[in-house]
């Protein structure tokens, strides 16, 4: 007689008395020898939470990443968009001024500006997104760069969704719709983009809180020129930035600040390249390793970044463990070994 296949439910008397609702394990009966199935119980889900920012939600939009070039010199400031960006990364550029690279996923604000030129050290933030690179041009080396890790949309390239300010002079002006961009992204991109930094389920379950000491202002110099500060608001819970004591707003009035505010100590070296001024074109060397110090709920606790290759995820450790940062946005400052300095109270 042919044997017959069947799966039998066993549930156990014992189990339903105590009122375990764990799924019963299954027995699968093939020729009349039963065959227990080792698979293990599901764990139970977690919340679901927007990858960038750790922040509950009750389901992640289908889109990508979306990294946009931003400009902090004073004649781009206020900037619009920065205070609805999931993380902002602030990196020296050439003449010692710094600039922005905002990542978008969480929220989709209308305008975005001044949208600026890409730079040597982005191709390692935006890597691990695999998502899209918005920004308005740059030198040859750095744009080709860029394309091969990321879906590139540029105003110089004839990318849609760019335009200018007529309210604004050149080349301060260039703004967008992030939804225009979210609209050219490509089916390789990933949706939703992987997860960054880790995060803990509270604010109380963050390493910062849990294993940190107090760190109510964080002074920290990128170059002589740009010493852009953080202060934390207990009734807010989250540090609120300032750019040598002046409050940093956005063009909206929102006072720009961060749930995280992470600083990396990291290698900055002149590349060969030069700006329209002569200025040399600095890199930040995002692999290997460096020092790190994570602020959240007016505690710092401090680590190492690591970071093997340029489309790998940047984890930032202490005693080996992942840091938990809290559900929020993230600041990350990239501050220069050798010039640069950070100073918390």
């Amino acid at each position: 007689m042919a044997a017959v296949a069947l799966t039998v439910v066993a549930v156990g008397l014992a189990a339903g008395c105590s009122g375990d609702k764990s799924p019963a394990p299954t027995t699968t009966v093939t020729g009349g020898v039963p065959t227990a199935d080792k698979t293990a119980p599901p764990s139970p889900a977690g919340p679901t939470v927007w990858p960038l920012t750790g922040v509950e939600t009750d389901k992640v939009a289908d889109r990508p990443a979306l990294a946009v070039k931003i400009e902090n010199s004073t004649d781009a400031r206020p900037q619009y968009g920065l205070e609805q960006a999931d993380t902002v990364w602030e990196e020296v550029v050439e003449g010692g001024i710094t600039r922005f690279l905002a990542v978008f996923q969480s929220k989709t604000p209308s305008r975005i500006e001044p949208i600026r030129s890409v730079r040597p050290m982005d191709p390692s933030i935006v890597a691990p997104l695999h998502g899209v690179f918005a920004f308005s041009g740059g030198q040859t080396p750095f744009v080709n760069a860029a394309k091969k890790v990321s879906q590139v949309l540029t105003m110089d390239g004839g990318s849609p969704g760019f335009n200018r300010d007529p309210n604004r002079a050149a080349p301060h002006n260039v703004f967008a719709d992030t939804k225009d961009f979210f609209g050219q992204a490509n089916s390789s991109r990933t949706t939703p983009p992987p997860q960054q930094f880790r995060f803990a389920r509270s604010l109380a379950q963050s390493t910062a809180v849990t294993s940190g000491k107090t760190a109510k202002k964080a002074t920290i110099h990128m170059s002589p020129a740009y010493v852009p500060g953080w202060t934390y608001d207990a009734s807010k819970k989250v540090y609120l930035r300032d750019e040598r004591g002046v409050a940093s707003k956005s063009a909206e009035g929102v006072r720009l600040s961060g749930a995280n505010v992470v600083v990396l100590r990291v290698k900055v070296v002149n590349t060969s390249y030069k700006d329209p001024a002569g200025n040399p074109v600095p890199d930040t060397v995002l692999k290997g390793s460096g020092s790190a110090t994570v602020l959240s709920g007016g505690k710092a606790v401090t680590g190492k970044w690591s970071k093997s290759s340029t489309g790998a995820v940047l984890r930032v450790t202490t005693g080996g463990k992942d840091i938990l940062l809290a559900p929020g946005e993230t600041w990350v400052e990239l501050v220069p070994t050798g010039t640069g300095s950070v100073a918390l109270s």
